[in-house]
């Protein structure tokens, strides 16, 4: 057989995503005087409980989402967290930190009545889980992570500066706003532009910054445009949120999530990494993965950071219906 009939039978087993569903339920948890989440439930009302904490910090999530899960066994809980999506006010860094982000998952689940619940998040929401699972391990049935990220300077300083060696023309885009004193220090200087009060300097940095990590994040580069007032806005939402946590929320030193392994080791989980995945590179699942050999550590060759590549998508969704047979 060769490489591309091979590659091709792979692609034809792909598992693919459950057909499109929508809420049964759904609201706004007030989680402190500013804040109001906004939270779905689809699926089995009677299912075992999956709880989706999305990327960014500050993404947001959408309806694709709802189908990594098959909806006749799973109660099927998404939200989104403080400033994101349709959360209110959008955009917003005041009382937004990962310990107040943990304390509303919990403040939903306690709204929702579930006693334990799958927890299921990638990139920035594979931070969130891992976080989350170190304050409450007793209510994790399971994990499942994708594209490990730590939140670690050292994260950050690749996503800001290494990233330019693989996609130099997205890069270049990024960093064309800046002058050449500022781009010593891009991060501080996105940050001043995407908080200073301006709406239209706000929203070049929002869009730059945002092309910027789309332009990454798939295995083939994805050069999206954002055009419509509402891709705009979630763009200015994710770009400052992001830079927010980049600034002021990194877990270094005692910290690092490396650290409370052994609060979490016990929770069955998979950790499904792309190969190629550019956003959050593999050597972090994989510090992750020595460090913890019990987690069932799954590689795919042919994918890069987003969960919509493909093969991705069928390994994540395969861990959805392995999940099933963990006892509840």
């Amino acid at each position: 057989m060769t490489a591309q009939s091979s590659h091709l039978d792979h692609q034809a087993h792909l598992l693919d995503l459950f057909p499109e569903i929508h809420p049964h339920d759904k609201g706004y948890l007030e989680v402190d005087t500013i804040h109001r989440l906004y939270w779905e439930e689809s699926g089995n009302p009677t299912g075992v409980p999956i709880v989706m904490l999305h990327g960014g910090p500050g993404a947001g999530a959408s309806p694709v989402h709802r189908r990594f899960f098959n909806p006749d066994f799973y109660r099927i809980i998404i939200f989104d967290q403080r400033g994101a999506g349709r959360s209110t006010p959008l955009g917003s860094l005041e009382r937004n930190t990962t310990d107040q982000l943990i304390t509303d998952i919990e403040k939903l689940r306690h709204h929702l009545g579930i006693d334990r619940w799958h927890v299921f998040g990638g990139s920035w929401g594979s931070t969130l889980s891992l976080a989350y699972a170190a304050k409450h391990p007793d209510r994790c049935i399971s994990m499942i992570l994708r594209g490990v990220f730590l939140c670690e300077r050292y994260e950050i300083d690749w996503f800001l500066h290494g990233m330019r060696n693989i996609f130099p023309e997205a890069w270049e885009q990024l960093v064309s706003l800046l002058s050449k004193e500022e781009r010593k220090d891009i991060l501080s200087s996105y940050y001043k532009r995407l908080t200073c009060g301006d709406e239209a300097r706000e929203m070049d940095a929002a869009i730059r910054w945002s092309l910027y990590e789309n332009a990454c994040s798939s295995l083939l580069p994805n050069y999206d445009t954002i055009t419509s007032e509402d891709q705009k806005k979630q763009s200015w939402a994710i770009s400052r949120i992001e830079a927010h946590y980049f600034t002021h929320e990194l877990r270094d030193g005692e910290k690092s999530l490396l650290k409370q392994i052994d609060t979490f080791r016990h929770i069955p989980t998979t950790i499904v990494q792309g190969r190629y995945d550019v956003i959050c590179p593999i050597m972090t699942a994989y510090r992750l993965h020595q460090l913890w050999p019990e987690a069932n550590y799954k590689v795919i060759p042919d994918a890069g950071h987003s969960a919509m590549d493909p093969p991705l998508r069928s390994a994540l969704i395969k861990a959805t219906e392995d999940a099933k047979t963990i006892p509840y």
